[in-house]
């Protein structure tokens, strides 16, 4: 009991400071501005961390790969706690553990990656039709449309009404699908 209760603290903590980091990516990637409430806080944050790290780790690309290491390397640091806490039994093989750990962490940073778009689409199809005008509509909107513009060029709009947030949605669902195989293929390496 006292276990599970650590586990969900434990993650509830890792997954907050995970989607911190990614938005943080996303906004560098789609070079959106900081410059606003929601930017503020992500910054406000995720600083401690990022910024020491850029010393080190420089861009790749115009990726901030400084705000991605840290949120796999907090994913892989969470299924090891937690795989530790529930007792699971690791193999002889440390190596074949530290690949399954970063294995999984992977398969958890691109979940969480899913998750994120997922209320970023939520919550700019609700902002269009509550409040289209709200100050951290544009920032949303600059995030939920890379990935809605391919969709908009093959879903026409029906009466007006956009679809591509609902595809985008089913689309996202499939690959939460496939990523759960992609966790189960990494546990032999840790169980050995």
């Amino acid at each position: 009991m006292l276990s599970s209760l650590l586990i969900f603290i434990l993650n509830a903590v890792t997954s907050f400071f995970t989607m911190m980091l990614l938005a943080r990516f996303f906004m560098q990637w789609q070079r959106i501005s900081f410059r606003n409430q929601l930017g503020q806080f992500i910054t406000t944050t995720t600083d401690w961390l990022v910024l020491p790290l850029r010393r080190v780790i420089p861009g790749l690309f115009g990726l901030d790969i400084a705000s991605l290491l840290p949120a796999w390397a907090l994913q892989a640091l969470m299924v090891f706690v937690e795989f530790a806490l529930r007792g699971l039994e690791f193999g002889g093989n440390p190596l074949g553990v530290l690949l399954g750990v970063w294995g999984i962490g992977l398969v958890e940073l691109a979940r969480m990656m899913v998750y994120l778009l997922i209320a970023i689409v939520l919550v700019s199809a609700v902002l269009s039709w509550v409040n289209p005008y709200a100050p951290v509509a544009p920032v949303i909107n600059a995030l939920a449309d890379p990935f809605l513009r391919p969709i908009r060029k093959v879903v026409p709009l029906i009466a007006n009404v956009d679809l591509s947030p609902l595809v985008l949605l089913l689309l996202l669902q499939i690959v939460l699908m496939a990523l759960g195989g992609f966790q189960g293929a990494f546990l032999p390496l840790m169980i050995g």
